[in-house]
């Protein structure tokens, strides 16, 4: 029987380029490179078996890609779909196992806080969903549908019934109008609040700085060198930051934050100057809007709804001073983190920009519709629930 001949390799200038690329790739994937060197010797002229000895692989081998390479080109040294292994888990399972980890393990009668892939593996085969799973195929099976059932998040229910009227204010101040008007050039909008308990904690051992190949190392054990609160105001268009620190909260350091800003230039003249505010003890309610208008009669204090201080963009500068200043808290006394905190606020506002506030009244029209919507799915459940238990309740009587 006849040998079949080796396929012929004829390459462009430009193939061969490109392959005597990819052959000499440091990322490229090892098999890959094989291939490639593979049919930059068959282009040689190198027969097959000799190919072989030269990269250590069969003369199979050696002819598949030979072969393709000459019929398909470049695509030909890409590997063919493979069908796989056949799925173990039928679609009912998986689907089970995906409600199953959507579901409070409380809700099912398992004490558990939330579920991780091992506990669910286990409820699986003890529920009989399964003879038998791992918790890798359960944690792939999740991750089809990004299910992460280990992951929480806290969030808060809006309570404040004049939420709607008291948001809008808000966004109407960041998109610089009040009452249905434009701000004009003489009007400010400040955001303001404070951050409490900054603690001074001196470490036992210096920190590490970083090093090839290690990271920062900030030792454990501390002692406590009292904490003090940062008052902090925030030109919202200007981009500018007017702080404070002082040893406690309270009306008198809130004042003294607006004493400082409100006798110094442009905002002395200005014809209006917005504070922004929460619901916090130092600026609450009517009384804390009439003292600062007592004091100075060009203020206005516009407080965000309750519990809602996330529309109060002051709350931003105070993440960053969070992120960049204060951890990992490593301080030998309050003065020191004093003189860290205006430091970094003269260093700051150097350079601010105003932040690109997202939150427009489209979204809050849109929060309010969920809102509106989840209310209405717990009334339904709560009547659904009186009628489940109105008959006993009749038997008892009769």
């Amino acid at each position: 029987m006849p040998v079949p001949r080796a396929r012929q390799i004829v390459l462009a200038a430009a193939e061969r380029r490109r392959l005597k690329q990819l052959a000499y790739s440091h990322t490229a994937p090892y098999q890959q490179v094989i291939r490639v060197r593979i049919v930059l010797d068959a282009a040689h002229g190198y027969s097959n078996a000799k190919i072989s000895r030269r990269r250590g692989v069969t003369v199979d081998t050696v002819r598949l890609w030979r072969g393709r390479y000459a019929d398909e080109g470049m695509k030909g040294l890409a590997d063919r779909p493979r069908s796989g292994r056949p799925p173990k888990f039928t679609p009912v399972q998986v689907a089970e196992i995906k409600a199953l980890a959507c579901q409070l393990p409380a809700e099912t009668g398992v004490p558990l806080s939330r579920w991780s892939c091992p506990d669910l593996a286990g409820e699986v085969v003890a529920r009989g969903i399964a003879a038998a799973i791992s918790a890798s195929t359960v944690r792939r099976i999740l991750a089809a549908d990004a299910l992460k059932p280990w992951q929480y998040q806290t969030w808060i229910f809006i309570r404040d019934p004049d939420f709607a009227a008291k948001a809008s204010k808000v966004l109407d101040l960041y998109a610089r109008t009040w009452d249905g008007l434009s701000l004009g050039d003489d009007e400010y909008v400040i955001s303001a609040d404070e951050k409490t308990s900054i603690q001074a904690r001196c470490r036992c051992h210096p920190t590490l700085p970083p090093g090839a190949a290690r990271m920062m190392r900030v030792n454990h054990d501390y002692e406590r060198g009292g904490a003090l609160a940062y008052q902090a105001a925030y030109d919202v268009h200007r981009a500018r930051v007017f702080g404070r620190c002082s040893a406690k909260t309270g009306i008198v350091p809130f004042m003294d934050l607006v004493e400082q800003v409100m006798t110094q230039e442009p905002y002395a003249s200005a014809k209006r100057v917005f504070w922004v505010v929460d619901n916090g003890s130092s600026h609450r309610g009517k009384a804390a809007a009439d003292r600062l208008t007592a004091r100075f009669p060009n203020a206005v204090m516009v407080h965000t709804p309750v519990h809602a201080s996330w529309l109060n963009q002051v709350e931003i500068f105070f993440s960053i001073v969070q992120r960049k200043v204060v951890t990992p808290n490593d301080f030998t006394s309050l003065d020191e983190v004093e003189d860290r905190l205006i430091a970094f606020e003269r260093r700051y506002n150097a350079t601010a920009r105003p932040f690109r506030w997202k939150f427009t009244p489209a979204d809050l029209e849109d929060l309010l519709a969920r809102i509106e919507r989840h209310e209405q799915k717990e009334s339904n459940l709560q009547q659904h629930d009186d009628c489940d238990h109105q008959p006993a309740v009749l038997d008892a009587a009769a």
